[in-house]
Order: structure tokens, then C-alpha cells, then sequence
């Protein structure tokens, strides 16, 4: 049987209800609540499918997992290695917010639905957590860092400032991912900044 290590005492008590924000990025108005049971599509699920309808996610059946040549066509890509690290993600989800549930004393009146919401969360994190890795992985990485360094990138760099010439020289993915989810272009006329995702998404795909 499986349980979780007993509090500390002296430890901060983790707010779960603050911490499982449903409040997105960035901040939108607050649609009109008509019932207090629980929505057939919460907002974390609703972060799940916003990640699996966006370009950078479809973008990952590019770029192949790093692995031998294999002997097959079968190809193991990112974007299904994303899929599966989903369903784990879901299932070891659910079962930490389960377990809380039923040693913290007052949780499951306050929050019902934790191992539920959990799930969601973990889920929409691993979905996304390789959407701003280059191909080869860390190689790419690499690859990338060496090539901004290099003098054959001087004409691309010059212009930029000294910070975003650090983000090509020390490129980094999973910052890189976070830009995706995140960042405001210009093109976007309806004034929307990356996906739209849950404070508390985004927290766990930092994590």
C-alpha cells in the first residue's frame, strides 16, 4: 500500500485551492458561473485540448525521438512519445490526488474533484513538455548554441539585443517551450497571448 510521508509540522500548508488556479494566461473575464456542479469539460481539460489543436504541438510529428536507427518505418516521433507521456502523466496524476485526498483530513470537502483535477493538469503538462525542444534533443540543443556562436550567425545577431542573443547562444527547450505557450505575436489580431493556458498548467509544465 502505497502513502504518502507524513507532514511536517513546522512545514507552510500547501493551498490547493489557490494553487489549482483556474485563472489563464493572461487574465480574461470571468465567465458567468450558472451552476456550482462540476462543468463537463473543466479548464484543465480544456488546456489539454487547447495544446493538441495548436500548430507547435502538431509541429512534433517532425521531429523524431531520440533513439538507433530503427529497422522498421515505424518512426517514433515526438508527438507520439508526447501522447503516451500524457497518459502516464493522467494516470500517476490521478493517483496523487487520490492518495491526498484520503490522508488530508477536510480536503475532499473543500476540493471533490483534486485526483480528477490532478490528472488534467500532469496530462496538459506532459502533452506540451517537448514543444519547444529542437530535433536531436539535447544534441540539437547543442547544435543550435554552437551555430548562434559561430561567425556564420554575426549577420542575424548583430541586430538583436544582448538578451535575446543569449536565449540563440544558450538555447535552452524547455524555456523555448515556455515562450510557445506563452508569448503575444503580433499577428494575432484578437489580441491573444500563446494559448491561453491555466495558471496552474503552466506552473506545472515550469515544475
Amino acid at each position: 500500500m502505497l502513502h504518502l510521508t507524513p507532514p511536517d509540522e513546522n512545514a507552510p500548508t500547501m493551498r490547493w485551492g489557490r494553487l489549482l488556479s483556474r485563472r489563464r494566461y493572461p487574465e480574461q473575464p470571468q465567465l458567468h458561473v450558472v451552476s456550482e456542479a462540476a462543468p463537463v469539460r473543466g479548464a484543465f481539460v480544456a488546456d489539454y485540448d487547447r495544446v493538441v489543436f495548436s500548430s507547435a504541438f502538431r509541429r512534433l510529428q517532425r521531429k523524431t525521438q531520440v533513439m538507433p536507427l530503427p529497422e522498421t518505418d515505424f518512426v517514433h516521433t515526438r508527438l507520439t512519445h508526447s501522447l503516451e507521456t500524457a497518459c502516464v502523466g493522467r494516470s500517476l496524476g490521478r493517483l496523487g490526488g487520490r492518495l491526498l485526498l484520503e490522508e488530508t483530513d477536510g480536503l475532499a470537502d473543500e476540493l471533490p474533484h483534486l485526483d480528477s483535477d490532478f490528472g488534467d493538469i500532469v496530462a496538459a503538462a506532459c502533452l506540451a513538455h517537448d514543444i519547444g525542444n529542437p530535433p536531436f534533443g539535447h544534441s540539437g540543443e547543442d547544435a543550435i548554441s554552437a551555430y548562434f556562436r559561430s561567425s556564420a550567425a554575426e549577420p542575424f545577431v548583430r541586430m538583436l539585443s544582448e538578451a535575446q542573443r543569449t536565449d540563440l547562444q544558450h538555447f535552452e527547450g524547455n524555456a523555448a517551450g515556455f515562450r510557445v505557450l506563452t508569448h503575444t505575436y503580433a499577428a494575432h489580431s484578437n489580441g491573444s497571448a500563446g494559448l491561453g493556458l491555466t495558471y496552474a498548467t503552466l506552473g506545472a509544465f515550469s515544475k
